[in-house]
């Protein structure tokens, strides 16, 4: 399920037009017709920008499920962690110097057949993604947000609750549903440098 190096450079350099067309001018770009094949694969994908150098967060947006194929996925996170995270107020033109784009790729999510309480013990920090599933309220969190806070498994639990809007230990309860995911990261070093696959382990 892993994409190539080149794959992933390619869709971070794609995901950074995205975001400058459309911040600039409104409009969408089109994928390329030099891109690699197995980005017409139907993925799940996640578009993150952070301001630099600080590492401070700007936006993150994607798709959990494999919905449409990889290239187009990539395009509207982009897009969307641009301009309609509802966290923060849309890029402006200004900011597109100042600002890292990150691609993650995800793996198909798999649910988490256990107990409550045994749920620390189905994940690992530094591998998986979390999405949690309780009534209307839905929260994910990438695998590289834990590892960038410092939590443990059960705190990572607690955290995706609280994603979803719900209390911290909604973990312990029977009723919601936890599902785990891998992701693979690739990132600018700088606004416009080089693109590298990031270890979060």
């Amino acid at each position: 399920m892993l994409i190539s190096k080149e794959s992933g450079k390619f869709l971070v350099k794609l995901a950074r037009s995205a975001v400058e067309e459309f911040v600039k001018s409104g409009l969408k770009v089109e994928p390329p017709p030099d891109a690699p094949p197995e980005l017409y694969e139907e993925r799940g994908v996640f578009v993150t920008l952070k301001r630099f150098p600080s590492g401070e967060l700007r936006g993150c947006i994607g798709f959990p499920e494999p919905v449409m194929p990889l290239i187009e996925a990539t395009i509207e996170a982009a897009i969307s962690a641009a301009t309609r995270d509802p966290r923060f107020y849309p890029v402006t033109p200004q900011e597109l110097p100042h600002l890292t784009v990150e691609v993650t790729v995800l793996t198909p999510p798999q649910p988490i057949e256990t107990v409550p309480e045994n749920l620390p013990e189905e994940i690992k920090v530094g591998r998986d993604g979390l999405i949690v599933r309780c009534g209307y309220a839905s929260g994910l969190l990438l695998p590289q947000v834990p590892v960038e806070w410092g939590w443990d498994e059960r705190e990572f639990l607690s955290q995706t609750c609280i994603k979803a809007g719900l209390p911290p230990d909604c973990w312990l309860d029977p009723r919601c549903r936890f599902y785990k995911f891998q992701g693979q990261i690739f990132t600018e070093v700088e606004p416009y440098g080089e693109v590298v696959e990031e270890e979060i382990s």
